[in-house]
């Protein structure tokens, strides 16, 4: 066997590993978003799925690198959507929209999905095995929030008022503040926030 054939071997089986995590990651992670990490047990997840508790510890060290797996991804799949957003804008005023109305779809379709993020940053508070992922994740949603800040600046031939890091903290306070109503059962809050980033993202840019 040639060492270019060993190799593809090779390749395939982690591939085939890497999908069947993600595989079990998107399963477990329904589970952990209705029930939050620290009521949730790897016993749980495999009982309110068609996988078993052996399964998922074949995969899986703990249920600490399950939901660090399955987050990641998750927040990866939403950075392109908001890319998307972004890519496809012609000015700012559609830019604006087209942002604005991505953060309150996934405000509405996938709240739970963000409880257990911001699940999983508190508990990196407390448990440091978190927080490499968690600052990955965060560095990758602060760089997503700049593009769009990036994109309006082009539009606009302006520089911008904001930071990196302040852009980001901005937008996520936002989110996180509209997440809180939406599970209070505040129906409106999607389209506060939708209208709050819109508003937010037309005067971004400083004045001529």
């Amino acid at each position: 066997m040639s060492t270019s054939t060993r190799r593809t071997r090779a390749e395939s089986r982690v591939d085939k590993f890497g999908e069947r995590q993600r595989e079990l990651a998107r399963s477990a992670l329904a589970t952990l978003a209705e029930r939050g990490y620290a009521n949730t047990s790897l016993r749980d997840i495999a009982s309110n799925s068609d996988f078993t508790h052996g399964v998922l510890h074949y995969y899986f060290a703990d249920k600490n690198e399950l939901i660090i797996f399955g987050v990641r991804e998750y927040k990866a799949e939403c950075v392109t959507r908001y890319d998307a957003a972004i890519d496809g804008s012609e000015n700012v005023d559609d830019l604006a929209k087209r942002f604005s109305a991505a953060m309150a779809t996934s405000l509405t379709d996938e709240a739970p999905m963000h409880r257990l993020w911001y699940d999983m940053r508190a508990q990196s508070y407390f448990d440091e095995v978190f927080r490499p992922a968690v600052g990955e994740i965060e560095q990758g949603l602060e760089a997503m929030i700049w593009r769009m800040v990036t994109r309006h600046s082009e539009f606009t031939g302006r520089p911008p008022v904001l930071s990196p890091p302040v852009a980001y903290a901005i937008f996520d306070g936002l989110f996180q503040q509209a997440l809180f109503r939406w599970f209070t059962g505040d129906q409106g809050s999607a389209d506060a926030l939708a209208a709050q980033v819109a508003a937010i993202i037309v005067a971004m840019t400083a004045k001529p």
